[in-house]
């Protein structure tokens, strides 16, 4: 198997312009091993349980939470093409070098799926990297369209812990070898199949979401009987690295989809350092992203911790869940209750 350092040479010499990202990379895969360490310890080291704080989301911080932080900040501080980092867990930026022409500002979810941490299920790291060719003279300088990322990806601490990384066109995953300390190319050009028979979703949400949703969920759901005709299964793990991972290694689309709970939000993922890094993988392994009206990757920030609602996986269910959307906004389908019904949620006009 390939080593991780061999690969990097490998994607350098073929793009002479990622030699100055190495530092970047190699600054996250330290932060990755670290963190895979802190948890592997769990109960023993101390990592389970609540803090009595708070993150900006408003969100109770686990013990791992705010250690997971603090070794991203820690390593990504020591890199001195970095301009700036934004993390979940602070509500501004972190200025690393602002006075670079040029530079990179790396955006991170630092644990991800934190609530399962204590029941010691799959949690990961998400990372965003983005390159400023300017100097940053605000902090709207750093926020740019997904589209416009340079690498994105994320880990995953769980029966081994991984690394699935996209610098150029491809998207490749890695396992960390404890004995050596390094990570292998284990699945190479990682490929999402256009069709599926598996969605990931929250399903005891069902009553606040669109009527487009709904309707998706509601034929998935009718099986071999249904307008679709086939069986699909769900799975939920409560952690988005863990259901991305699942659909890169098997297929299938995750859905976390904007809802009337909190109906002044236009989602519930965060736009910089969740959606938009696992939308790039998502895309270059061959599926969709999108909210249901527009492509995550052209949504343009306007600020750091900024929601959005989350359809990706497999292009053809995503492509159908986008036709719904794009059926239900001009009218094409009605909904006739200001409820959501179970029964008779689209009357589609002939």
């Amino acid at each position: 198997m390939e080593k991780f350092s061999d690969f990097i040479e490998k994607q350098v010499t073929r793009d002479s312009s990622l030699n100055d990202l190495r530092g970047v990379i190699n600054a996250l895969i330290c932060c990755i091993s670290d963190i895979a360490s802190e948890t592997n310890f769990g109960a023993i080291g101390g990592v389970l349980g609540n803090t009595q704080t708070k993150n900006v989301q408003g969100e109770i911080q686990k013990k791992l939470d705010v250690k997971a932080n603090e070794i991203f900040i820690k390593n990504l501080r020591a890199v001195d093409s970095i301009v700036a980092i934004v993390s979940e867990e602070n509500e501004k930026p972190i200025y690393v070098n602002q006075n670079l022409n040029e530079g990179y500002v790396v955006f991170f979810d630092p644990l991800d799926g934190s609530s399962n941490i204590d029941v010691n299920g799959i949690v990961g790291s998400i990372f965003s990297i983005f390159k400023i060719n300017k100097n940053c003279k605000d902090q709207l300088d750093l926020l740019n369209p997904g589209s416009t990322q340079i690498a994105a990806g994320y880990s995953t601490y769980g029966p081994s812990t991984m690394l699935v990384l996209t610098l150029s066109s491809e998207v490749n995953g890695f396992t960390y070898d404890k004995n050596s300390h390094n990570f292998m190319l284990t699945h190479p050009n990682l490929e999402i199949e256009s069709d599926c028979s598996e969605y990931a979703i929250n399903s005891s949400n069902y009553r606040f979401w669109e009527p487009p949703i709904q309707k998706y969920i509601k034929e998935c759901n009718e099986g071999l009987q249904g307008s679709r005709e086939k069986n699909f299964n769900m799975r939920w793990c409560g952690s988005m690295v863990a259901d991305i991972h699942r659909i890169l290694m098997r297929g299938g689309i995750f859905i976390y989809p904007k809802d009337n709970k909190l109906p002044q939000r236009a989602g519930r993922l965060r736009l910089m350092y969740e959606a938009n890094p696992m939308a790039l993988i998502v895309e270059r392994a061959g599926g969709k992203a999108s909210t249901g009206r527009e492509p995550i990757l052209e949504v343009k920030p306007n600020n750091f911790h900024q929601r959005a609602a989350v359809i990706m996986g497999a292009a053809d269910e995503v492509e159908k869940i986008v036709t719904y959307y794009e059926k239900f906004d001009s009218g094409e389908l009605e909904f006739d209750s200001p409820l959501f019904r179970e029964r008779s949620l689209f009357v589609e006009r002939k």
